[in-house]
């Protein structure tokens, strides 16, 4: 499958009604033009868990999901969510990580009831694990993106972002694998929002597929790479990133970590790279003057020690 409809974010909104919390949008500015969607209150810290819960209630509306349940290797915010959406439906989750993974990924993904495997010492050594494993145990096997379930889960939260900022022209959205902005983009397309598609400078594999023809391999290095470090974007984001209505722009590093700290300075907001990279955007944006334009902050699985205090 290269494209997401928007039938299918409709669905996973209907799915997951009631088990995710509603977005919340606050002003970005003193003249209303900008807001942030404070995707990072979400269950799990991140808007993971809405593409977690979909695939998982969507197997099990089919009859697909076997008794030996889940499993995924990600130590991040995928394995997280795809715990706590298992243990909310009271399936088992068998989440796969590099023996060099830190405790306190460990110990919180067993919070949510996980059964953690360490394998090797990098993630493609736990990502062979987990496949064998689903293999050999028949365990349904999930992924931190590249899923239409989980990419129509991620867009459910732009329906709710239009609801709540009626006149919306434009949505910028950090990119990693594509699983959010393709789930996104389906469901701007359907409201005639544009989309601001949002990658670091060293890790950019949507725009290398852009440049490619078709995704590619790249290298990663930035500092959002904890959570925008794919390799290779999802054909269903390379598909989306062509529709009418979609731009994608690069961000130096510097950046980034300066609107991550200007959220902490003046909103006391501490979130990943991952998210600051979308807002890190908005003052390279040129066309969108008079717009009303909403930042996703996507997720706040982070270490704020490195969040000095102003002044």
């Amino acid at each position: 499958m290269e494209h997401l409809t928007y039938g299918e974010v409709e669905a996973a909104g209907r799915r997951i009604a009631g088990r995710v919390r509603p977005v919340v949008v606050a002003p970005g500015d003193d003249g209303g033009r900008v807001w942030l969607a404070l995707e990072y209150l979400q269950h799990t810290g991140s808007f993971k868990a809405r593409g977690a819960q979909n695939f998982l209630l969507a197997h099990t509306e089919a009859g697909t999901l076997p008794a030996a349940g889940v499993t995924i290797a990600s130590g991040g915010n995928a394995g997280l969510a795809c715990a706590w959406a298992a243990r909310e439906l009271g399936v088992r989750a068998t989440v796969f990580l590099p023996e060099t993974a830190p405790a306190v990924k460990v110990a919180r993904l067993r919070s949510y009831g996980a059964e953690v495997r360490l394998a090797g010492r990098e993630y493609a050594e736990a990502l062979a694990a987990c496949e064998e494993f689903a293999a050999d145990g028949g365990a349904l096997a999930s992924h931190a993106y590249d899923h239409p379930l989980i990419a129509a889960g991620a867009g459910t939260v732009l329906d709710e972002i239009v609801a709540r900022l009626p006149g919306l022209d434009t949505v910028v959205v950090s990119v990693g694998g594509g699983g959010l902005f393709a789930g996104v983009a389906a469901a701007a397309r359907e409201h005639g929002v544009r989309v601001v598609a949002v990658e670091p400078t060293g890790s950019r594999a949507l725009g290398a597929a852009l440049a490619a023809g078709h995704p590619v391999d790249v290298p990663v290095d930035s500092v959002a790479a904890d959570s925008l470090g794919a390799r290779r974007a999802t054909a269903l984001a390379v598909h989306a990133s062509r529709q009418d209505g979609v731009r994608t722009v690069l961000v130096p590093d510097d950046a980034i970590v300066r609107a991550r700290q200007a959220l902490w300075d003046e909103r006391r907001i501490a979130v990943e790279h991952a998210a600051a990279t979308a807002l890190a955007a908005v003052t390279e944006l040129d066309d969108v003057a008079g717009e009303r334009i909403a930042v996703l902050l996507c997720g706040a699985n982070t270490d704020p020690s490195d969040l000095v205090a102003a002044g």
